[in-house]
């Protein structure tokens, strides 16, 4: 029997993670993506680069203490105890190796923010890179690949079907373009084609509540690792899971961060009122966006939250697309947004006497500050970033059967697997799709050279 391959990696996102650690352990992988723009148009590459790792060298140099167990507790909170708890435990345990592993072994020039805290997170965990977008990520990863004399890209082509191969091998059918089909032979399949968010389909059936908002994902996320999957008998979950964002540029189209949030900015819908505790968090905050009047609002912030948003990459582009709206007083921003005057300058009012201890907010927000002039304001749009339901997973990212049982040869990773945000929108944390994305890529070669070898990677990942 001819093994082409060691690993084929479906989709050169997340997945090339799985990729190069399959590699430095000795493996030869092929790596195909359908898409011919995946340095711009797949999710990894439109992220803001967060990853979640506890007890990370980072974290300890910044005087941060972090373990996977607050982690876990965290995760358990934000989803009311319905993530699934051995892939979290994996994730949790396997962070801070992997943004050390990123570092050290694909050169990532890996930073921890402590200048703002994402909901959810009870310490700075999320780590990044400069400029905090995720084509840099991509390109970072995308040039250690290159380096890797045992990986081969093959890109236009899908990932079309996983058959049963000679020997207990698999074989991989990919299709290019022109619809002219190749046979490739391999010792396992990494599904890393993320989820289904551009199957309006699947999104009006399984998400309802977001189908009419904006989509801002990978065009090519169209449920293929869910339809191959099933194909071979395997099991589903969390698939009404998904990542929101309240904060898309409606001029701009691309996100106003959310970190304008954390560090103070408020949400007010067309009419100038707010209609929430903003801090919640960002994913569940798009549906509750989404229902008001004209389904659209507006962010407000003054110039110290602009200071601190510029660190981001996605913020330089709706400042270079002209979209922030400014003015010297709350009434005169009113006129430049066409809001009524009066209920902005009370919600900003109110804000104030909440950040100045003299009453309580009604919504219950927190962590209010006084917006101070001249002030900011972005137009915004609810919008899907991805699903975080899928193929059922264990602890080494090998698909499961009906069963529960691992399916032979077969790994998924990122949104095509069941991820770690329980149900719905709201149990989503920041990096819940990063880390899933590039930690069970992680474990996925981890689990495959030691399956074909022991003595290439002989201690588990997280010990």
């Amino acid at each position: 029997m001819t093994i082409d391959a060691d690993l084929v990696v479906a989709g050169a996102g997340g997945g090339l993670t799985a990729a190069l650690r399959a590699a430095r352990l000795g493996l030869h992988v092929l790596v195909v993506d359908s898409d011919a723009d995946f340095r711009r148009g797949n999710n990894t590459s439109m992220s803001t680069a967060m990853i979640p790792g506890p007890g990370s060298r980072f974290q300890e140099a910044a005087g941060v203490e972090d373990s996977p167990a607050l982690f876990l507790a965290d995760i358990e909170r934000k989803t009311g105890g319905t993530a699934d708890q051995r892939i979290a435990t994996a994730l949790a345990r396997v962070g801070g190796e992997l943004v050390e592993w990123l570092a050290d072994e694909a050169g990532l020039p890996i930073e921890l923010p402590t200048d703002f805290s994402y909901p959810g997170h009870s310490v700075p965990r999320v780590h990044s890179i400069p400029g905090r977008h995720g084509s840099a990520l991509l390109n970072g990863l995308l040039d250690a690949v290159g380096r890797e004399d045992r990986i081969d890209l093959l890109i236009p082509a899908r990932l079309v079907a996983v058959e049963a191969g000679p020997d207990g091998a698999r074989t991989a059918v990919l299709e290019n373009p022109a619809g002219e089909r190749e046979e490739i032979t391999t010792r396992a399949v990494l599904l890393a084609t993320n989820g289904y968010g551009a199957d309006t389909g699947l999104v009006a059936t399984h998400l309802p509540d977001i189908a009419q908002a904006h989509y801002h994902g990978g065009e090519h996320s169209r449920g293929d690792a869910l339809r191959i999957g099933r194909e071979l008998g395997a099991a589903t979950g969390f698939l009404d899971a998904y990542q929101g964002h309240a904060a898309l540029s409606a001029a701009a189209r691309t996100l106003v961060t959310w970190t304008a949030v954390m560090h103070g900015a408020a949400v007010v819908d067309a009419g100038g009122t707010r209609f929430g505790d903003e801090t919640a968090g960002y994913s569940e905050y798009a549906a509750v966006l989404a229902g008001r009047p004209g389904g659209r609002g507006w962010m407000v912030f003054d110039e110290r939250i602009d200071r601190a948003c510029r660190a981001f990459g996605d913020y330089q582009d709706v400042l270079a697309a002209g979209a922030v709206r400014s003015a010297g007083t709350p009434a005169e921003l009113a006129g430049e947004l066409g809001v009524p005057p009066g209920p902005l300058e009370s919600e900003l009012a109110e804000l104030a006497a909440v950040a100045a201890g003299d009453d309580a907010d009604r919504f219950g927000r927190t962590s209010a500050t006084a917006l101070v002039p001249p002030l900011h304001a972005v137009e915004i749009v609810p919008a899907l970033f991805h699903t975080q339901g899928g193929l059922l997973v264990d602890e080494h990212a090998r698909v499961l059967d009906t069963a529960g049982e691992p399916i032979p040869g077969l790994y998924a990773s990122g949104g095509a697997a069941a991820g770690i945000s329980g149900h719905g929108a709201a149990g989503y944390l920041a990096g819940n799709g990063l880390l899933p994305a590039l930690g069970l890529a992680y474990l996925a070669a981890g689990h495959l050279a030691r399956s074909l070898d022991p003595t290439r990677n002989p201690t588990p990942e997280g010990a």
